[in-house]
């Protein structure tokens, strides 16, 4: 199997715009994206700094 042609991701886009509309697409990539970069700051162990202030209140 090769790799994907443009064909194959039209057909891919449409599939997914039947299934969930237009309109709940942007929620989805943002939830998308959110946990992407939640993902990334705790795979580094970075802490957001209202995380470290609760922690320092303890």
């Amino acid at each position: 199997m090769g790799s994907m042609g443009i064909s194959e991701w039209l057909v891919i886009l449409v599939v997914v715009l039947l299934l969930f509309g237009g309109k709940k697409i942007p929620e989805l990539m943002k939830g998308l994206g959110t946990g992407v970069r939640e993902f990334k700051e705790a795979s580094k162990g970075e802490q957001k700094p209202e995380e470290t202030k609760k922690e320092e209140t303890k």
